[in-house]
């Protein structure tokens, strides 16, 4: 620090110092204040700065602009910072100390002022790897703003239960603020409200694990009498099933359906007991005629599971593969080329023209429309799985067979961890009640094709 260089600071001293050109920067340093410069950049900027030694080595801090400090709390500061020095502080450690103390108390308020919907959003995206792609969009719907357009049909989604929670924040979800968020639901929708309360329990668990949201829900917030008397209780849907003596009337009818995708669809979800998103999703290349099987996607098993494929089902999906094949007509695809599409065989099983995604995306209402022509009573798409499970009763299906081939999570020990029933064993029931079906149905059961592997019992 040179001698020359320091002057008595004051206003037009500060105001008058300049940068010299061809240099980034340049200083003057106070003659009343040890330590106290004027730092003077190329780009105009000019601040007050303190220069001292600590331990041998000199340091070298910003204090602030020169538009910001006035000259008299300039030096107080400087003198302050050179008192430190005395004492042996490295005033760069109370800095660095000053900025931690400062995070964690930026990260504190964000954190006690956590809304539950950014929560909820994180909670969804770390374990959507952990769930199946109908638990993740169940999460989704659920918790939804609304307001955007639908992805069937035509309007906007309507807000999902939990999205009356997304403002509020963690420590707000008290046990009346939850029983009373129940009752508006629950005599509207009791089921959906009853899945929607058990994946906030789930999400308050999950909270109460991770360093950043634990302690914000208040304890035992979900298990207070209160709320466990606002949960509805919910049973299964009385009468949505088939029954045997329906069994011929509702095959006619959904037989009848023009739509040969549509029809082949409502049996295989009659026929193979599955839930309708698990058989929408099948593709081409999950279905093995040779050897009579299908892959098909799976609520339990990630990887998915494999059923055997029965006669009278593989019959109907070697027709659809054959109709898959045709192309449109040159019409449609003088079309298709004028948008800059190419046709090809599409790669799902039960495709749709319609749909955003090419696969078929819900067949409710053409069920809807059958049932009403053969004067069948309300049953909904899930009515047909559950249809499944009964029916099987009636050839005395052992129950770890039926809950295999549906996709049922293991209930006891012994089918949890030693039963591993071969394709082979399915087969022989799956196909069984297959022809029990098709039979009470009026409907005869195909013989094997040439080439076809599996023996039909």
């Amino acid at each position: 620090m040179s001698t020359t260089s320091k002057i008595n600071f004051t206003i037009a001293r500060i105001t008058a110092h300049t940068c010299p050109v061809g240099k980034s920067q340049s200083f003057l340093w106070d003659i009343t204040t040890p330590g106290l410069g004027l730092r003077a950049t190329s780009s105009g900027a000019k601040s007050f700065i303190f220069q001292g030694k600590i331990h041998g080595n000199s340091i070298r801090l910003t204090i602030g602009s020169t538009s910001a400090w006035p000259i008299d709390r300039a030096k107080e500061e400087a003198r302050r910072l050179q008192r430190l020095l005395d004492e042996g502080k490295d005033p760069r450690d109370e800095k660095l100390a000053q900025q931690k103390a400062y995070e964690v108390q930026k990260v504190e308020s964000r954190r006690k002022n956590m809304t539950f919907g950014e929560a909820w959003d994180s909670y969804v995206e770390l374990r959507r790897p952990r769930w199946s792609e109908r638990h993740y969009q169940d999460h989704i719907v659920l918790a939804q703003i609304g307001g955007e357009p639908k992805w069937r049909g035509k309007g906007l989604t309507k807000p999902g239960i939990l999205a009356d929670l997304r403002p509020d924040r963690l420590d707000e979800l008290t046990s009346s603020h939850i029983s009373d968020w129940l009752s508006r639901h629950t005599e509207e929708r009791p089921t959906v409200a009853a899945l929607a309360f058990r994946l906030l329990r789930a999400f308050i668990r999950w909270a109460a694990d991770m360093p950043e949201f634990q302690g914000l829900v208040p304890e035992k917030t979900y298990q207070s009498r209160t709320v466990k008397d606002a949960v509805p209780r919910v049973s299964a849907k009385q009468g949505d099933v088939l029954q045997r003596e329906q069994l011929a009337t509702w095959f006619a009818a959904v037989r009848n359906l023009p739509n040969p995708i549509v029809s082949t669809y409502l049996q295989g979800l009659l026929i193979t007991g599955a839930r309708r998103e698990e058989l929408a999703c099948l593709k081409w290349t999950d279905v093995d005629f040779r050897w009579r099987s299908l892959t098909i996607s799976d609520k339990v098993e990630k990887n998915g599971r494999t059923i055997p494929l029965t006669p009278y089902l593989c019959q109907l999906l070697e027709q659809l593969k054959q109709l898959n094949a045709i192309p449109p007509s040159s019409r449609q695809i003088k079309r298709m080329a004028e948008r800059g599409e190419v046709w090809s065989a599409s790669e799902w099983v039960f495709s749709s023209d319609t749909s955003a995604d090419g696969k078929i995306a819900d067949a409710t209402w053409s069920h809807k429309k059958a049932l009403q022509q053969a004067a069948l009573p309300h049953l909904t798409l899930h009515g047909l799985r559950r249809s499944f499970g009964t029916l099987c009763e009636w050839i005395e299906m052992p129950s770890g067979i039926s809950a295999q081939l549906m996709g049922h999570k293991p209930s006891a020990l012994a089918e949890k961890h030693y039963r591993r029933r071969p394709l082979d064993l399915l087969r022989s029931w799956h196909d069984k009640i297959e022809k029990w079906i098709l039979n009470e149905g009026g409907i005869s059961q195909p013989e094997l094709a040439s080439g076809v592997q599996g023996e039909q019992t």
